[in-house]
C-alpha cells in the first residue's frame, strides 16, 4: 500500500501488516529510503474512526474501494 504526497511522490510504502497481541504492527519505508516499523493500538484505531464522523466521508470510503484508479 502506498501513501502519496500532494506532489505525487511516494511518502510512505507499507509492505506488511501483522497482528501483535491486541495491536497491529506494520512495516514499510518512508520516502523510499528509511525503514519503519509502527504499531497501531485499539484506542488509536478508535480515534481514527472518529475522524470519519461526517457520514458523507464514511459513505465515500465504502465506495472508494470499488472505484477505478
Amino acid at each position: 500500500m502506498k501513501i502519496f504526497n500532494t506532489d505525487g511522490s511516494i511518502l510512505m510504502e507499507i509492505k506488511s501488516f501483522e497482528r501483535a497481541g491486541n495491536n497491529i504492527e506494520f512495516r514499510g519505508t518512508v520516502m523510499g529510503a528509511m525503514p519503519v516499523k509502527g504499531r497501531i493500538t485499539p484506542s488509536e484505531a478508535r480515534n481514527g474512526l472518529k475522524l470519519l464522523r461526517p457520514w458523507t466521508l464514511f459513505l465515500f470510503l465504502t465506495t472508494f474501494l470499488f472505484r477505478k484508479a
